[in-house]
């Protein structure tokens, strides 16, 4: 059996794999390893959790905060809030730990738990394994009054942290018209509420949530509705979200995508004139394009790569002080103002920089000149000994050498399918293309199962 937790948290099909009875018992051992850790001396424990609209959240929220209190921590449910709002109201009021019940960008009938540290800082993974370790586990509960309550805070967490975001920007938003599609998802109220404070002309869309309806053919993963709605609406940008408002991506007045790497270059800019880019650096992954590296030494940034996934971005954030990383999929974190990556917070920050130059977000994603790329998912292989295999080693070698400077090769086995991803960036989309799948046909031989 492999390790419960993944990469954020625990996630898979909601009431086959996320059960009710899994959500208890993660809060029981959560509670458990975070007060022996010391977390919890000298007061009575506070938790906060919140959901996405998802169907199952609500009885997936009510079985964490059972397993909470059962334990003696006192539960504030916020309700519906983005997972960046779970984590910034866990250090904002003070509590030991929050809990987010959502799957992010999947489809619906997924769901997931994520636990935040006292500070609204990802749990650290050998916390999370201490838990799994725990969960079941023999305890004498308390009774009487050592039991944990239950309240309600829906409304007012939101409002606080609308607010904490617009006392973030540089420049409000007056005289600018922004599209926001929600994802009919975590921020169908607050993302539209946040830009309407900061003075924006908002048009909103995809922000119905019904419990089934997250992230259908809409949000971040799905941004046609968007670039069309922009267009319609002569609006000076857009901005979509994905199911827990993690993520953002953005669309310029023509209806042309801005993805992450094109905002993380605009960003880190706008920080570095500002003299807020700490040691003018800027921490992205391995699969952000090599465009961005490029518009980065231009213009005086080094950059950092990390592993795919947000959470080794914030991880070398955190070890070197770092204030700006991402992925290319539009999860930022702008760590001056938040610890995970936030959607809202992107946006608004995108559109204040649009603000504050009078240059519009085509003239300032332009800085970032996307090479072509291409990614082949190799599949019915074994990724185990994609690192070690000669031939293969010898094609990229080969491919590297052919590409040279202006472009790059990397081969990623996928965490969960017997799956090679083979991505080719080069000058010319027709040799991007030749060279992936010249790679994807040895990989599929070298490495046939």
């Amino acid at each position: 059996m492999g390790r419960l937790f993944g990469t954020d948290g625990v996630r898979g099909l909601a009431n086959r794999d996320v059960t009710a009875e899994l959500a208890l018992d993660l809060s029981v051992a959560a509670a458990h390893v975070l007060g022996a850790s010391g977390a919890f001396e000298g007061h009575r424990p506070r938790a906060v959790v919140g959901r996405d609209p998802r169907a199952s959240g609500e009885f997936l929220s009510a079985a964490v905060a059972a397993g909470l209190a059962s334990a003696g921590v006192d539960v504030v449910n916020v309700g519906v809030l983005p997972t960046p709002a779970v984590a910034y109201l866990t250090g904002a009021l003070g509590m030991d730990l929050g809990v987010m019940l959502s799957a992010s960008h999947n489809p619906m009938p997924d769901n997931g738990i994520k636990f935040f540290a006292r500070g609204g800082h990802k749990l650290d993974d050998e916390i999370e394994d201490t838990i799994e370790q725990r969960m079941r586990e023999p305890w004498d509960r308390p009774t009487g009054a050592a039991v944990g309550r239950i309240t309600s805070d829906v409304g007012l967490a939101g409002d606080r942290y609308v607010e904490h975001l617009v006392s973030t920007l540089p420049a409000r938003l007056e005289g600018l018209r922004i599209v926001v599609d929600c994802a009919n998802g975590a921020a169908s109220d607050v993302g539209p509420a946040a830009l309407r404070a900061a003075g924006a002309d908002v048009v909103v869309i995809n922000a119905s949530p019904d419990g089934r309806n997250i992230n259908e053919k809409c949000g971040s993963t799905h941004p046609e509705q968007l670039q069309a709605a922009v267009v319609a609406a002569e609006a000076d940008l857009g901005v979509a979200f994905d199911g827990d408002a993690d993520r953002c991506l953005a669309v310029d007045a023509r209806g042309t995508l801005v993805d992450g790497d094109q905002i993380m270059g605009v960003l880190a800019v706008a920080l570095k004139e500002r003299g807020r880019l700490h040691e003018d650096t800027l921490v992205t992954t391995v699969m952000s394009n090599l465009g961005l590296q490029l518009a980065m030494d231009a213009a005086g940034v080094r950059t950092v790569q990390t592993a795919v996934g947000d959470r080794y971005v914030l991880e070398a954030m955190r070890a070197h002080g770092f204030s700006l990383g991402g992925e290319q999929s539009g999860h930022l974190i702008l760590a001056d103002h938040g610890t995970t990556g936030d959607g809202t917070l992107t946006a608004l920050q995108l559109a204040s920089r649009v603000a504050e130059t009078g240059r519009s977000l085509e003239d300032l994603a332009s800085g970032v000149a996307r090479l072509p790329q291409v990614l082949v998912n190799v599949k019915g292989v074994d990724r185990s000994r994609a690192a070690d295999d000669d031939g293969v080693l010898a094609a990229v070698a080969e491919a590297e050498a052919q590409l040279g400077q202006t472009g790059r090769v990397l081969l990623r086995p996928s965490g969960t399918e017997p799956v090679v991803r083979v991505m080719v960036e080069a000058a010319r989309q027709e040799h991007a293309d030749e060279v992936a799948h010249r790679l994807a046909d040895v990989v599929r031989e070298r490495l046939a199962l």
